[in-house]
């Protein structure tokens, strides 16, 4: 994948997390574990990611992440709560910060592979992150391979600040009104199709 083919970076988060996120950033597992929010992640995953050490870098715990489409198997598993969650935004400009890390895959799998952005999004399949359906269903090897690099990441060291967040996508109405009574300075665009809805 090349840089100008990356419109922006999302992050899936509780609605309710958002304010929080509007003064303090995207927060790493590491920095956020200590503070009141909500998590959309998996405790079982969590686990994995917490054995997970960059080369050359920290563990990964220690990274904020983002991905590179979040309209991925993560956010299909939580289609029920879609009402509740939203996407955040990022602005491209956050793969400039000093040791910033390109993941081509979930970064907890055990084939994926790390490079150092910006140029690193190379190591990124554009059009298997982006595909619109990443079942395989005569062969599950495929599928287990396509759905992990749909969860391809970036990882930004300790937070990505607030000035980074461009607007939001949630998944109806409902959700729209909550954002826009929270949180009545950021964009919300409403994108059923993102949420599988």
């Amino acid at each position: 994948m090349r840089r100008e083919e990356l419109e922006e970076l999302q992050y899936i988060t509780p609605i309710v997390n958002v304010p929080s996120i509007l003064t303090q950033g995207i927060l790493s597992h590491k920095r956020v574990k200590s503070m009141p929010h909500q998590s959309v992640a998996k405790p079982e995953v969590q686990a994995l990611r917490a054995k997970v050490h960059i080369p050359g870098g920290r563990p990964l715990h220690e990274y904020a992440n983002l991905y590179v489409c979040a309209r991925n198997p993560m956010l299909y598993k939580r289609q029920a709560d879609h009402q509740s969650l939203c996407v955040l935004r990022i602005a491209t400009s956050v793969l400039d910060l000093p040791d910033v890390v390109i993941t081509d895959q979930n970064a907890a799998s055990d084939y994926r592979r790390f490079a150092a952005a910006p140029g690193g999004l190379a190591i990124v399949d554009k059009e298997k992150t982006f595909a619109e359906h990443w079942t395989h269903p005569d062969d599950p090897i495929a599928y287990w391979r396509h759905s992990s690099m749909k969860c391809a990441e970036v990882l930004v060291p300790d937070v990505v600040d607030p000035d980074f967040i461009m607007g939001a996508y949630v998944s109806c109405k409902s959700s729209h009104d909550r954002m826009a009574a929270d949180t009545p300075g950021l964009p919300a665009e409403i994108n059923r199709h993102f949420f599988f809805c």
